[in-house]
């Protein structure tokens, strides 16, 4: 395996094949950063000790200039990692890096460096996997269909998988922030929620669950963190911890109308006194043209009109007529000079929209119970849409003016203040003290700590979800705040992290239907057959259960009669505890499997790591 790269992602990624999986990996960093050179052995010292710290133990490491991979320390089951320095991925370090020869190629750089490499290296070697981070969706289907079109004459398994860590981890931010731990993963049509629960009372029914995820960390204490997959005993023994429980949705029509989200905003373009102002003389109008049809006798037609014509004063005066006709005349014409101010008001309210259309609303006061936003880059902007698509009120908070999610922002007529989060009244300008939830999702995990600290001062009670990135800092962190202040929820993600087990299983050639963060660690919900792991043919689907690594939750059928979510005769899922009793696995049948990240790869047979309780997760 060969990742290139040299951010979070790419580490993890590196760590998670070698670690979790035991695959052979080859790590291409660049040989400088910002113009300056690298000091020699940086890039491969800051990665060995990531491994190190990730999987318990490190490969022999070798740079460019050649050194044999080895196997890792203590005669653990890690895969050796060899680093490559390398200032641009080009022919020669793809040479170098063994792409020619290697099973699949994961490329993480900015998307035009990506997509220059992954042209070259399906030219170098027709049967690669290539992984693709890519931020533009449409752009990354056509690179699929040219890069798979390709590869056709190389043979073998060559697929080509464009992922974005934006998009992979935007929906368990989103759930994170609205609802603490609720995750939602949609499987063949099946739907499956995880929620917190507390500890299920003795002989209380578990009701729509289909499984205990974890048990979390008991508030107050330094243990070794939540327990993943227990079995139905230790979940039921287990007292003072809240559970994170798996729960199926049956999916029961078609998705909401979203046909007045569509309608034209008249509250934009007129303000509320202006309309109510409208309404009355449209009222004082059609009064005057009753009066004047019972007054003169006239059809309701022409009485109409001529009031229209005393409105706006061309109608000739009315000498010698009546005295109830001379009044109306005379209301008409004072009307028509109450609409003349009304209508120069609109105008320029019209105009003042359209003028301001292209700038950024400032958050309406009385504002309250809404998200607030920090950061809008590659990240947030993903969060952003998915919060709007919810409904939910936010409020972005960006230093960047230029930044890629502010023109999204703008576009969404979402208040957006600009400024640093860390100067006197940028976050008073958001309503940070009547906020519901705080996002601190920007690149720096200081400027996080301290915007999260400033709004728990300000309210104790608030909801927070920041993006740290150090393992070691996030649990200090997530601990510290979580006693000092037990009544507001605490959520800690790192972004690569949370997707880098997406990458991994697309490298060895599976896909991941979702990932369910728990804490600091990851529950992974994927799609495989029975006959991928030896141990799971022949048992009843009951029983296709290791405590710590993997469960069984649904069975995906092919039923010519059954009604799934593609139409009549598309794949059906079934729930484990729907099917008999005495139902036995075949090697054809497709799963549906929460697993841990280690209990992934021991169901994919790729060289499993013997698991300790630090690996598990």
């Amino acid at each position: 395996m060969v990742v290139c790269g040299d951010d979070g992602l790419a580490h993890r990624l590196a760590a998670e094949l070698s670690g979790v999986y035991g695959e052979c990996v080859t790590l291409v960093l660049p040989s400088a950063r910002d113009g300056r050179p690298r000091r020699a052995g940086a890039a491969a010292g800051r990665a060995a000790a990531l491994f190190g710290r990730m999987t318990g133990a490190v490969g022999r490491v070798s740079g460019a200039n050649g050194g044999s991979p080895g196997g890792g320390r203590n005669g653990a089951a890690h895969g050796p990692v060899r680093i490559v320095e390398a200032a641009e991925p080009d022919d020669e370090a793809f040479a170098e890096a063994g792409v020619a020869d290697a099973t699949a190629l994961a490329l993480v750089y900015d998307d035009e460096t990506n997509i220059h490499a992954a042209l070259r290296a399906r030219r170098v070697n027709p049967r690669l996997r290539l992984v693709i981070r890519l931020y533009n969706r449409r752009l990354g289907q056509y690179l699929e269909e040219l890069l798979d079109q390709a590869s056709l004459g190389g043979g073998g398994e060559a697929t080509t998988t464009v992922l974005s860590d934006a998009d992979t981890a935007a929906p368990a931010l989103v759930a994170t922030a609205v609802s603490g731990h609720n995750k939602v993963v949609e499987a063949r049509g099946l739907v499956f929620r995880a929620v917190e629960r507390p500890p299920l009372a003795p002989g209380a029914s578990p009701g729509a669950e289909v499984g205990t995820l974890a048990l979390l960390s008991a508030p107050g204490t330094d243990g070794d963190g939540p327990v993943m997959l227990p079995d139905e005993r230790a979940a039921a023994a287990a007292t003072g911890r809240n559970r994170v429980v798996l729960e199926a949705i049956r999916y029961s029509g078609p998705p909401p109308s979203r046909l007045a989200a569509r309608s034209l905003p008249l509250g934009s373009f007129f303000s509320r006194r202006l309309r109510w102002a409208l309404v009355w003389l449209t009222g004082a109008v059609g009064g005057l043209a009753v009066a004047s049809w019972l007054v003169t006798g006239e059809h309701p037609m022409r009485a109409a009109y001529l009031s229209l014509l005393d409105l706006f004063a061309i109608n000739d005066p009315a000498i010698g007529e009546g005295l109830g006709r001379q009044i109306l005349q005379l209301l008409s014409g004072l009307t028509g000079l109450l609409l003349l101010p009304l209508l120069v008001a609109a105008a320029l309210e019209g105009l003042g929209t359209f003028r301001s259309a292209s700038a950024l609303r400032r958050p309406p006061r009385g504002l309250s119970g809404h998200v607030v936003l920090l950061g809008l880059g590659k990240i947030g902007a993903r969060v952003l849409a998915r919060l709007r698509e919810l409904d939910i009120p936010v409020v972005c908070v960006e230093r960047d003016p230029q930044a890629r999610g502010v023109a999204l922002a703008r576009s969404l007529r979402v208040p957006t203040v600009i400024g640093d989060v860390t100067e006197e009244g940028v976050l008073e300008a958001a309503k940070i003290g009547q906020c519901r939830t705080l996002m601190a999702l920007t690149s720096s995990d200081v400027t996080n700590l301290e915007a999260v600290l400033y709004a728990r001062a300000v309210r104790p009670d608030v909801r927070v979800v920041m993006r740290l990135y150090e393992d070691g800092f996030a649990k200090a962190v997530y601990r510290t705040l979580r006693d000092s202040h037990p009544q507001g929820l605490t959520r800690s993600r790192s972004v690569s992290y949370m997707v880098a087990p997406a990458f991994a299983a697309a490298m060895v050639g599976r896909q991941v239907l979702g990932a369910v963060p728990v804490e600091r660690k990851v529950v992974l919900i994927a799609e495989l057959t029975a006959g991928a792991h030896p141990g799971l043919v022949g048992r009843r689907a009951s029983e296709a259960f290791a405590p710590g690594a993997w469960r069984v939750v649904a069975l995906v059928e092919d039923r010519p009669e059954a009604a799934g979510p593609g139409g009549p005769g598309s794949p059906h899922p079934v729930l484990v505890p729907e099917l008999p009793p005495s139902y036995v696995l075949r090697p054809e049948d497709r799963l549906i499997v929460t697993a841990t990240r280690q209990g992934f790869a021991d169901l994919l047979g790729r060289r499993p790591v013997p698991r300790t309780r630090s690996d598990v997760g």
